[in-house]
């Protein structure tokens, strides 16, 4: 299989689409078969128009499919386009791990001053003396 690294366009439009509660709750309903747009909108206490507004911001992020039957309009869940999300957030998780880890060398050669040492540059110690 080949992997595609998923282009910033592409990652800001999937995490404005799952930034909101309702559009994940659309993604869990629509996951194991196509709901209507209609029955959606019997599940929000908001307009029919508002919930066509959220599954359109999932369709344009690739997180959904829609499809006419007859005079409804089906949603489904894709799973390639929650693969890519899954793909960008490995992406993440794998640069910052790699951040983590430089720091961690990093802070693993950095040498420690000596206790005796320490306290002769402690300002109070030379005020004494």
């Amino acid at each position: 299989m080949v992997v595609h690294e998923v282009g910033d366009q592409a990652v800001d439009q999937l995490f404005h689409a799952l930034a909101d509660t309702t559009r994940r709750d659309i993604l869990r309903r629509c996951v194991r078969t196509g709901t209507s747009v209609s029955q959606l909108a019997e599940a929000y206490p908001m307009s029919f128009a508002a919930v066509q507004k959220h599954v359109a911001v999932l369709a344009r992020a690739g997180l959904v499919t829609k499809e006419r039957r007859g005079r409804e309009q089906l949603v489904r869940t894709d799973a390639d386009g929650l693969r890519q999300a899954r793909q960008a957030l490995d992406q993440l998780e794998t640069a910052w791990r790699g951040r983590v880890d430089r720091m961690s060398r990093l802070l693993a050669e950095e040498p420690t001053a000596p206790p005796q040492a320490a306290e002769e540059n402690n300002p109070a110690r030379r005020a004494e003396s």
